[in-house]
């Protein structure tokens, strides 16, 4: 953990205080925070992600059945800034398009790795019902905490059905995690952490509820599959996609399966606001 992340975890205790709240659940909300890595465009750093255009494809991969979104040079991502066991170098390539109908699920090929070195050339897609998504450079990158929502804290401390001062309670806390964390521009990728969602956590979609049970204080203790499941990736389609409104497109996967390289298993969720 960075001495920035620290200094903002001490100051969220500090704000949390303040205002009343109990200890116990704010280090419950410091323990579950996840590390992730935020980009943005501008800046004049190395590239780091490439958004929209035609992707560049390994000579003979199969062509992907929806719009490329994004390439994520891994190489050029703070190490272990994602808490993910990614490669250490190549590219991660994005896919999606922007039906919103029923709650996602597994796509085999939402997400391809090519490895450093990989002889690649662009590749048209040429999808009917959409032109490519419009071309960006993401230069700005930064690092720090993710935490969970609120609601998906509360679900998970307390268990299935909350009291209505369980989530006010989880309220409160992402309020003073809110009122500490300073100003960071408008991200339009997200690798690692917490999802952001206008709707539904999607991680949660993904848990299958064989893989939890209750814990003696009502809350939901998950075994290995459930916890295993994490955000790879999210979106923020902004206006790039003019048909949603506030759009997010979510890559979820199982830990191991990232380890595994087994990116044919990623789950993939479209939402709007």
């Amino acid at each position: 953990m960075t001495d920035a992340s620290v200094d903002r975890m001490n100051r969220f205790r500090t704000e949390a205080a303040s205002r009343g709240l109990p200890t116990e659940e704010v280090e419950e909300w410091i323990r579950v925070a996840s590390p992730a890595v935020y980009l943005a465009e501008g800046g004049d750093g190395p590239l780091v992600a490439r958004v929209g255009g035609d992707p560049l494809l390994p000579h003979g991969a199969p062509r992907p059945s929806e719009p490329f979104v994004a390439s994520v040079d891994l190489a050029a991502l703070p190490p272990g800034a994602t808490g993910l066991p990614l490669p250490a170098d190549g590219h991660l390539l994005l896919f999606s398009g922007t039906d919103v109908h029923g709650i996602g699920g597994q796509v085999s090929d939402a997400v391809l790795y090519v490895p450093a070195g990989t002889p690649a050339a662009p590749s048209p897609l040429g999808h009917s019902w959409r032109e490519p998504y419009r071309p960006r450079e993401l230069r700005t990158v930064w690092h720090q905490p993710s935490a969970q929502m609120p609601e998906s804290f509360a679900l998970d401390r307390w268990g299935e059905f909350p009291e209505d001062e369980q989530f006010e309670l989880a309220d409160e806390l992402a309020d003073a995690w809110a009122d500490v964390g300073g100003y960071r521009p408008s991200w339009a990728l997200q690798i690692g952490g917490h999802p952001v969602s206008p709707q539904n956590d999607p991680v949660h979609y993904a848990r299958g509820p064989e893989e939890a049970g209750p814990t003696e204080q009502g809350g939901t203790v998950h075994g290995a599959g459930a916890d295993d499941w994490v955000l790879l990736a999210t979106w923020r389609c902004g206006d790039d996609v003019t048909e949603l409104d506030s759009g997010v497109a979510h890559w979820v996967v199982r830990r191991r399966d990232v380890a595994d390289r087994r990116f044919d298993r990623v789950h993939r969720y479209v939402e709007m606001a």
